[in-house]
């Protein structure tokens, strides 16, 4: 949703299915996204947290059409301007040349990027299902937010279990 949206909301439910679609935009280009950012990463373990981190992008896509089947609506896509600015960030990088351990440390800092936007709108949808009177709806976002902040808890273990070290070392050589 652009800042200068003509979008009207005239209840919260208006701004939950929005939100709900903007997020179901932002997994989608995600599912696209990850991919690539496995295929550039020189790190093993930090292709098995992308692709891994995928699977569990799959899932939330499912999730999300749950959800608007739950609420009786079909699932819809509104852009997601802050997402595709963050996937192209994650482009740059993956284009980028140089040093492959920088380069690592360069795709981390863009996932959590991505991870760190996503836990807070599954927060703020979280909070709206909870006020709207859907408990329901509200457990499967906080799983899902649950798993957003793992995600970002695993790729800092990463940098600092030697991906940051490493791109470090380059800088004193």
């Amino acid at each position: 949703m652009g800042l200068l949206s003509n979008t009207t909301f005239n209840n919260l439910n208006d701004l939950f299915l929005n939100q709900l679609e903007d997020l179901y935009d932002a997994e989608n280009r995600l599912v696209d996204a990850l991919p690539k950012m496995a295929d550039a990463a020189s790190s093993r373990q930090l292709k098995d947290a992308f692709l891994g981190h995928l699977a569990e992008t799959q899932e939330h896509v499912r999730r999300l059409e749950q959800i608007f089947g739950q609420m009786g609506e079909e699932p819809a896509r509104e852009t997601c301007e802050a997402m595709k600015g963050l996937v192209r960030e994650g482009a740059e990088m993956i284009d980028a040349k140089g040093n492959p351990a920088v380069k690592d440390a360069g795709l981390i800092a863009a996932a959590q990027r991505v991870e760190h936007y996503e836990m807070a709108g599954y927060g703020a949808v979280r909070a709206f299902a909870q006020r709207l009177g859907h408990p329901e709806i509200a457990q499967i976002l906080q799983k899902t937010l649950d798993e957003e902040g793992e995600a970002n808890k695993h790729l800092i273990q990463l940098a600092e279990a030697g991906i940051n070290s490493a791109a470090t070392s380059t800088y004193n050589a």
